[in-house]
């Protein structure tokens, strides 16, 4: 059983007990009708107290039963928030810590809440693309008012229990309770324990001044700013309905709005994402319990935009960082473009001076690698040339104290050649930011095949702790997400060879959901990056073909955004990419000299060669090893490549799509004349489970 029961004087406490967040699982809902039913079987007992054990009331449903029938298994939420309404003697809600979701909605159930200071009260369900599905558009708008409900229910966002108990004329809290939280609502309990009639949330009106005026207004509002998910908007409808409909009627419109979204792609790419961010962590030959290296102060090896970017994260975590420069210049430069960044964040008012005075004061400067040696980690951010990082590493690994860890920032190098630099491969790692790396979410964290254990567990923690998504990735070419995005970028080059203009592309592949097109991207990026790496490319694999426009771009000095001119034109200080005629004029020309005859080329063939070239590439990265999961894959493109959160990551659309139909359409592609029909063979694990109607995840 997930829940306990006892017995404190009168009063019967029952107390979820579902680490981490006592999730509303099977076996705790059980739990509280089976106290419940105990509780009013017993004449000694006059009134009733739920609470959480640990360090939650309850953070709502369980996400081990999502979309699995145990989640509807009776007693449902539902179920159990009925039979507390029903119950004969005063059930009061002790809340703490945590009070989200479905824990909120068990709790408007309650005849009485009680609070501690600091909790955390949300109906976050909307970040999982659904409504609240227990009552709670219902209830939350007839206790603290129907604007504050819907503001709480649209976002998703948690406020804390001090805040919402002053607002006026609330009627959520009926006590905020400081020191000891069960002590107190038990002696709340034993005084409301003879009032009668016990109070019910669903007897109160929601009720609004000018509800027609307002409800628009946030149609309005809510429409504009959420145009791929349907949740959002539906929150609204029935938040309105707890105005316009009687109670049973306002939780049958919630309850039917619930199902019809749990069956959207929007709600189930949400969904996947959140059991696959939790899923990063979960190392299969490395236990949760793996002893960590205390890492206290850490080293930067340059102070460029990515290594000033780095040093800031661990900053704001309030760890010491030395810089390390080749000369003064380049220290002073990264020092003041850090300080810039905080100062502009000053004047948002995301930050505030004395934060921004402490953080810098963590940050100190040398040009002298002997000025390392007491740092407990080091990552490198020099130049992505092999050369460079051999010389930076052999000297890491004369001045570094034993069991330091050396990590590289390489985008694409091999980690076990680099480690193979030192005498201590074990401690060598990849920590692979994404530019702006105080920005960007995510950190692909590269294990080597020497590569500790205790190594991995602690830039795993580490990474937590500056608040990135971590995800695990073997050691291969440009690892996992710029390993798939080659094959992408070869897509999107000949694209332009057979007869689309890079407008056209960006275009469709935006309106399909991503943060950009593969072009503006490149103009962003620098298109000399990408041209360094294809040089290298030619002499390590002369038979893989790529269009040679970009190749073009570049020697007509076309660099991007940098350069005030790349695939696009753009003027002096701005970012609008502007069509270029040039660039069309070169790719015509190009075009004519291979002798290809343009053609109309619609969006979802553009959309579905770039996104299925991420596919295919994926699949081989999962059979090999080099990502843990498909899952992780997704992480990668939702946090680091701008891939529409709606669509839930490259691998949860193909899934979403079937992966028959995703094999049927490259073997189309494959028949391209002008395309790589050996990359369209599907990748073998890609070809078994469409073979066997399964899917990814």
């Amino acid at each position: 059983m997930s829940a306990t029961y006892e017995l404190r004087g009168p009063v019967a406490v029952i107390t979820l007990d579902n680490p981490p967040v006592n999730g509303l699982g099977y076996d705790t809902r059980k739990g509280i009708t089976d106290g419940l039913d105990r509780a009013q079987a017993d004449a000694q007992v006059r009134a009733i107290v739920i609470t959480g054990a640990g360090k939650a009331f309850s953070g709502g449903a369980d996400i081990r039963e999502f979309g699995s029938p145990k989640a509807l298994q009776e007693p449902n939420l539902l179920s159990v928030i009925l039979a507390v309404e029903a119950c004969s003697k005063p059930v009061v809600a002790a809340i703490h810590t945590v009070c989200m979701g479905g824990g909120l909605e068990l709790s408007l159930g309650c005849h009485y809440r009680v609070a501690a200071p600091g909790t955390q009260v949300a109906l976050p369900e909307v970040k999982l693309g659904l409504v609240p599905g227990a009552g709670g558009t219902q209830r939350l708008s007839r206790v603290i008012g129907v604007e504050n409900a819907l503001n709480m229910i649209v976002s998703g966002e948690p406020v804390k229990s001090e805040l919402l108990a002053m607002a006026p004329g609330q009627k959520l809290f009926d006590k905020m309770i400081d020191g000891d939280l069960l002590a107190g609502a038990c002696a709340f309990a034993t005084e409301v324990a003879d009032k009668r009639p016990l109070p019910l949330v669903r007897h109160l009106k929601a009720e609004h001044a000018n509800p027609d005026a307002f409800f628009q207004f946030a149609r309005n509002t809510v429409g504009a700013m959420s145009k791929n998910f349907p949740a959002p908007l539906q929150c609204v409808e029935t938040v309105a309905a707890s105005v316009y409909k009687k109670f049973d009627d306002g939780m049958k419109q919630e309850r039917e709005a619930f199902i019809a979204l749990m069956m959207t792609p929007e709600s189930r790419a949400l969904r996947h994402a959140f059991v696959a961010e939790r899923a990063t962590s979960k190392i299969p030959d490395v236990p949760a319990d793996t002893p960590v290296r205390d890492v206290k102060k850490l080293a930067v090896i340059g102070a460029g935009t990515m290594g000033g970017g780095i040093a800031m994260n661990f900053l704001n975590a309030g760890i010491p960082v030395v810089i390390l420069e080749m000369k003064q210049e380049a220290l002073d430069k990264g020092v003041a473009i850090i300080r810039k960044n905080y100062d502009a964040q000053v004047k948002k008012g995301k930050l505030k001076q004395d934060k921004l005075d402490a953080r810098m004061a963590l940050l100190s400067t040398t040009l002298n690698y002997a000025d390392l040696k007491d740092a407990d980690m080091v990552i490198e951010a020099v130049f992505e040339d092999i050369g460079v990082k051999e010389q930076v590493f052999k000297t890491l690994d004369e001045v570094m104290k034993p069991g330091a860890i050396l990590a590289s920032n390489t985008s694409t190098l091999d980690v076990n050649r680099i480690a193979a630099f030192t005498k201590r491969p074990q401690d060598v790692i990849g920590t692979h930011f994404f530019s702006p790396a105080n920005v960007m979410k995510l950190l692909e964290v590269v294990r080597g095949e020497k590569t500790a254990k205790d190594v991995l567990a602690t830039v795993m923690a580490l990474g937590k702790k500056i608040r990135k998504t971590c995800v695990v990735s073997g050691v291969c070419d440009g690892f996992i997400g710029n390993r798939m995005i080659e094959q992408y970028s070869r897509q999107a080059g000949f694209l332009l060879e057979e007869g689309c203009t890079p407008q056209q592309v960006d275009k469709a592949v935006e309106k399909f959901g991503f943060a950009m097109g593969p072009f503006r991207m490149g103009d962003l990026a620098g298109n000399d990056v990408g041209w360094y790496i294809r040089k290298r490319r030619y002499l390590e694999k002369p038979d893989l073909r790529y269009s040679k426009t970009a190749d073009l771009l570049c020697e007509m000095g076309r660099f991007g955004q940098k350069t005030g001119a790349g695939w696009y034109d753009y003027l002096p200080g701005k970012r609008d990419a502007i069509p270029s005629a040039l660039v069309d004029g070169m790719i015509e020309k190009h075009r004519a000299e291979l002798g290809i005859v343009p053609r109309k080329i619609g969006d979802d063939e553009i959309v579905h060669r770039l996104v299925y070239a991420l596919v295919n590439e994926g699949a081989k990265i999962v059979e090999e090893g080099i990502a843990l999961r498909a899952s992780d894959i997704d992480m990668v493109y939702l946090t680091g490549y701008g891939f529409p959160l709606h669509r839930g990551g490259p691998m949860c659309y193909a899934d979403t799509v079937g992966l028959f139909n995703v094999v049927a359409a490259m073997n189309r592609f494959a028949k391209n004349p002008h395309d790589d029909a050996a990359f369209w063979q599907p990748a073998p694990l890609l070809a078994r489970l469409a073979a066997e109607g399964r899917t990814f995840s």
